[in-house]
């Protein structure tokens, strides 16, 4: 198990949170049989008792003591992305019972079949909320919440027409209750108000998939969704056309997501959740897949191969500005629609939080080609992952001498 030193804290602050209230209120009980308990030392007694709560645990907030202090919510819900001081002390409880995941990214080369020619079908897709601990870099562990044991969730694929049930469990290690809202899913909250689970929980949602796109789903539990979604939870539905999507030779599956953690990037142990970081949308990492190089050494493709891109932003606050560089992308579906026009020859294209986008491009010339949000301060937080290309060169498209004395750049 890898020690949490700001756990231990949270740990540290629950347990003065009990004892030092405790102790005041043994020494003004054994001052009561000595002498009549005044007015004046019970007053003091509330103040100190409000001051331990105030400086230690932060913030009551509907009845929970709640870390840290960020403010009163004017979300939906009655509480914010608070953490209750109980609820971390359960966490710290049951830390060993948490599945340990070597690595907690999806691979990008897992991306299901093309649905070809085929007519509209019945599915079934079964997901899994769970939470685990996993690196998202080296000696740095996190508490992530995921569908399906990886982050993101699986690329689900699937035509137009088609009805699917989508089954969710929660499992039983998990602390938290879950949802699902597919934003391919026309109805109250995406299915969320159905897909509501405990833990240890399993419930079905059938829904028929009424417009093509490339479509984010995320939990959507209570009291913060973004909370939920910070920790991993989101992944894409791809619903093609009737006939199916142009065929390509190589398919890839991306997803952008932002974590916010207490302390500096790369602290090592386990690091927890910050939400005030969240609620300022200054995250720690912004990565591809879950983790720092997540997509490294598992995206190959040969020159003259096309290539198409699924790219989703989990969020939850950044737009990402989606970009590989030393290519241009042939086509674009803007906003991930399928059925409108591509945009053609595009440099770098935007992707909203809970958006996605489909690029394809042709490769010309071997080499290295890095994808990158480049809103490039980012890349120092984890936004990056290589593409490597094989095959000869052609000096026609590119010609010159890399100097061995040239600072390493991308």
């Amino acid at each position: 198990m890898v020690f949490s030193y700001q756990l231990f804290g949270i740990f540290l602050i629950a347990i003065a949170l009990i004892s030092i209230p405790l102790a005041l209120y043994l020494y003004f009980h054994i001052r009561v049989k000595k002498k009549r308990l005044y007015i004046i030392e019970f007053e003091v007694f509330l103040l100190l008792l409000i001051l331990v709560v105030g400086l230690f645990a932060g913030k009551a907030i509907g009845g929970q003591v709640s870390v840290p202090f960020f403010g009163q919510t004017q979300g939906p819900f009655s509480e914010g992305p608070n953490l209750p001081v109980f609820s971390a002390i359960n966490f710290f409880l049951h830390l060993d019972e948490f599945e340990d995941v070597e690595d907690i990214s999806y691979d990008p080369r897992d991306v299901p079949l093309p649905v070809g020619n085929r007519s509209a079908q019945h599915l079934t897709v079964d997901l899994v909320a769970k939470e685990v601990l996993s690196e998202i870099t080296d000696g740095t562990t996190l508490n992530y919440w995921t569908f399906n044991g990886k982050v993101p969730g699986p690329l689900i694929r699937a035509r137009v027409g088609d009805t699917i049930t989508f089954s969710l469990t929660n499992d039983m290690s998990s602390l938290h209750h879950h949802s699902l809202d597919f934003h391919a899913v026309t109805g109250p909250g995406g299915g969320a108000k159905v897909l509501a689970v405990q833990p240890g929980e399993t419930k079905n949602l059938t829904a028929k998939l009424l417009h093509p796109g490339l479509y984010i789903y995320h939990c959507a539990s209570s009291p913060s969704v973004a909370a939920h979604m910070t920790h991993g939870q989101y992944g894409l539905l791809l619903v093609e056309p009737e006939g199916g999507l142009p065929p390509v030779d190589k398919e890839f599956y991306v997803v952008q997501g932002e974590f916010y953690t207490m302390g500096n990037i790369g602290d090592k142990g386990l690091v927890a959740f910050d939400s005030k970081s969240m609620l300022d949308e200054n995250p720690n990492y912004i990565v591809f897949n879950g983790r720092v190089n997540a997509l490294n050494e598992k995206m190959y493709a040969d020159v003259g191969d096309s290539v198409r891109i699924f790219f989703g932003n989990g969020g939850v606050s950044k737009i990402s500005s989606f970009h590989v560089i030393g290519e241009i992308f042939d086509s674009v579906y803007p906003e991930a629609a399928i059925g409108s026009e591509t945009h053609k020859n595009i440099q770098t294209t935007l992707v909203p939080a809970g958006g996605a986008t489909i690029v394809e491009f042709v490769l010309n010339y071997p080499g290295n080609y890095m994808l990158v949000d480049h809103s490039l301060t980012r890349m120092e937080k984890g936004a990056w992952g290589m593409l490597i290309v094989n095959g000869s060169e052609n000096h026609s498209i590119y010609k010159g001498e890399v100097s061995s004395s040239a600072p390493p750049g991308h």
